[in-house]
């Protein structure tokens, strides 16, 4: 069994292990197809995906992919920490343009089921910081989109200083609803 807890952000989900104990250690089951699927979740993964981040404060996101490929992630830290963020971007959502983070630790148990429309991105607590995630889509690179990570419409709040982001998310224009979603990508 696995232990499914909403955010406050409809659809999310903190996703913690049902450890099971005993002197050699602990056995969960750390996915489970027909368990999200109960929960009414996406749960046919195309790909995984791994992340290593070779210093603290280092930044990623915010991305997402636009339709007609958007894509869910469950995101899992299996080294160091990292502070997890997600942004509710679904126009007709109560919680759009609200964000939610969650610290995420090795060894803690815990995931974070991101659904489709919703941005995702992270920042490192400690030094070589590894993240795991499963993913609904194939990577589509024209389909690829984000928003900033200090955009003021969404005033997320990092724990630590930022010491390290790419070009790319430096480069996502202010948020804009029109078009944001959607893209005029090829197959």
């Amino acid at each position: 069994m696995m232990i499914f807890k909403e955010t406050k952000l409809k659809g999310a989900f903190i996703v913690e292990l049902d450890k099971k104990e005993d002197e050699r250690g602990f056995f969960a089951r750390a996915f489970c197809r027909n368990e999200f699927s109960k929960q009414g979740l996406k749960a046919d993964i195309a790909q995984i995906n791994t992340s290593h981040n070779n210093k603290k404060g280092t930044l990623r996101g915010m991305h997402f992919q636009a339709d007609p490929y958007p894509e869910c992630k469950i995101n899992r830290c299996i080294r160091g920490a990292i502070y997890d963020v997600i942004i509710d971007l679904r126009p007709d959502s109560k919680t759009f343009k609200q964000w939610f983070g969650i610290e995420l630790r090795e060894g803690d148990g815990r995931m974070l089921y991101v659904p489709e429309h919703f941005a995702h991105g992270y920042q490192t607590l400690e030094d070589h910081s590894e993240v795991l995630y499963l993913v609904t889509q194939f990577y589509v690179p024209s389909a690829g989109k984000g928003v900033l990570y200090n955009d003021p419409a969404f005033n997320i709040q990092w724990p630590v200083e930022i010491t390290s982001v790419s070009e790319q998310d430096m480069s996502w224009k202010p948020f804009k609803l029109e078009g944001t979603l959607k893209c005029s990508c090829g197959s």
